[in-house]
């Protein structure tokens, strides 16, 4: 991959003419990379830096993950960005161009510039009004959220033990990111959809102050990207344990093995308990496995 050191860099431009890609631009007077995608490595811009701010940094390289781009972006300015989801969207890139849309969105109150200005600038300055404005941002439904959960004065212990444990939003896994700050450090509970119809004391003694994820491994698509995802929250998130809590079903085994697949593949070890749950609610079997 290309590295530019910005301390170095005087914003001369030469190397833009070089980048076949467009990979790079001139922003606030500094040479920027601002797609990962579209960057080859060839070092075709190295030759042409009068000041030698440009280098190859060899690396093993992860998978491209839109919001680790946004996260890296946002630290450099709005310009940046800009450029960044412009160049996405110039190259047909519209999935990623959601993905990096729904980030913004999804942080505008812990990042210190309008984000709505941005959209703009990228999509158009009616893109608020328009009616595909949510198809072209992701689903509001996904927007992450966190909840803070206190004990209320004067609720009685019957009224504490219905009252809801969840701790953020999304909660299903083809919506989850693992990412999201709090999932970090957490104690995350990976539950089949059925369970917490069937428990009616699951939020109570299962749920409360852990993160969750949830998914069905007999009726989700793409259930392959959910191992990638635990591997994630294993590895990136640094979760600290994780349960993962089943119907006493065939299929509901799925689940298991594919937290299990997912630990097997990460760097880290984390300890991970299984709970089999019958179809009136009880508990049949509780192990770390």
């Amino acid at each position: 991959m290309v590295k530019i050191d910005e301390d170095l860099c005087d914003g001369c431009g030469l190397c833009i003419p070089n980048c076949h890609e467009g990979a790079l631009q001139i922003i606030d007077n500094k040479a920027r990379l601002v797609s990962d995608l579209m960057c080859d490595g060839l070092g075709a811009c190295i030759g042409h830096c009068p000041q030698d701010a440009i280098s190859i940094e060899q690396r093993e390289a992860e998978a491209y993950d839109e919001v680790k781009v946004m996260e890296d972006m946002v630290s450099k300015g709005k310009n940046v960005i800009v450029a960044h989801l412009t160049h996405l969207k110039d190259h047909g890139e519209d999935e990623f161009l959601k993905e990096g849309v729904t980030y913004l969105l999804s942080h505008k109150e812990d990042i210190d510039f309008d984000v709505t200005e941005i959209i703009k600038k990228v999509n158009g300055e009616n893109i608020m009004e328009n009616k595909e404005y949510k198809l072209a941002c992701g689903c509001p439904g996904s927007e992450e959220r966190s909840f803070s959960k206190g004990n209320e004065a004067g609720c009685s212990s019957a009224t504490l033990s219905q009252k809801s444990e969840l701790t953020q939003w999304p909660v299903q896994m083809h919506l989850v990111n693992p990412g999201a700050s709090y999932f970090r450090n957490s104690d995350l509970v990976i539950a089949a959809d059925c369970v917490a119809f069937s428990m009616g004391n699951f939020h109570s003694d299962y749920l409360k102050g852990k993160s969750l994820g949830i998914a069905c491994p007999k009726l989700d698509s793409n259930t392959d990207s959910y191992i990638e995802k635990f591997r994630q929250l294993i590895d990136d998130a640094m979760v600290n344990t994780i349960s993962v809590i089943i119907m006493q079903v065939p299929c509901c085994g799925g689940l298991i093995q594919m937290v299990q697949a997912a630990a097997a593949e990460a760097k880290r070890k984390v300890p991970i308990k299984q709970i089999i749950v019958g179809v009136e609610g009880e508990i049949v079997a509780e192990q770390w496995v």
